[in-house]
């Protein structure tokens, strides 16, 4: 069995089941697309069923909504686009990394209490799933390049 094959094989193993990393990316587009509509048609729903941390300011939720919306279209657009998995996945899991810090900044700021542990811990569970998705499409993304480049030899030899 050549290097490549095997790699492949070892490659193969590792790696989720076909159609695992489409349907990953297209629920994280649904749900930051649906975040962000929710946040920007009522912002005061959105504050008080998921973000009631501090006072309420209408205008930083629905400039929130904006950052939500542009990271649900990248995903969206990522479905189609293959070459976008990999950076759209990387800025999203950075973003869920760095939202989860802020929130267990605040973890007992929330009111109720138990929600600012929730957010928190639900926030890092979706981080740990996206470095997941992102993995996987990092690892998707070389063994393209290894087929291409086994078809590139296998061409060459004839």
């Amino acid at each position: 069995m050549s290097a490549i094959a095997a790699s492949a094989q070892a490659s193969d193993r590792r790696s989720p089941p076909p159609g695992t990393l489409e349907v990953g990316i297209g629920a994280f587009a649904v749900l930051h697309i649906g975040l962000g509509l929710f946040m920007a048609v009522n912002p005061h729903g959105f504050y008080t069923a998921v973000g009631p941390f501090e006072a309420f300011n209408q205008h930083y939720i629905r400039d929130v909504a904006t950052f939500y919306g542009a990271l649900g279209f990248g995903l969206a657009v990522a479905l189609r686009r293959p070459a976008w998995r990999v950076p759209v996945l990387a800025i999203t899991t950075v973003q869920y990394a760095l939202h989860s810090v802020n929130h267990l900044a605040d973890i007992g700021k929330a009111h109720p209490a138990w929600l600012g542990y929730f957010d928190f811990f639900s926030l890092a569970a979706a981080t740990v799933l996206l470095a997941w998705l992102l993995r996987a499409a990092v690892e998707a993304q070389a063994g393209a390049g290894q087929r291409r480049a086994v078809c590139r030899a296998t061409r060459a030899l004839r």
